[in-house]
């Protein structure tokens, strides 16, 4: 498959992910964010550079 066909696929499975939460219980998914807007820079940083070497390694296994 040529990256041009996956990647729009990925991007779509990230929405779908994404919207679950939302979707399923707004309430707990508005209060999350509520919560995430009192953390400081450097801990969602952390915790982006955390989602990020988890989906590559995630990545890694699967191929």
């Amino acid at each position: 498959m040529d990256f041009w066909q996956v990647f729009p696929v990925a991007v779509a499975l990230v929405f779908v992910i994404e919207g679950v939460l939302p979707f399923l219980s707004p309430s707990r998914w508005r209060s999350m964010l509520a919560t995430v807007a009192l953390l400081d820079d450097a801990t969602i940083r952390r915790f982006g550079l955390g989602s990020m070497l988890f989906g590559l390694g995630l990545l890694y296994l699967i191929n």
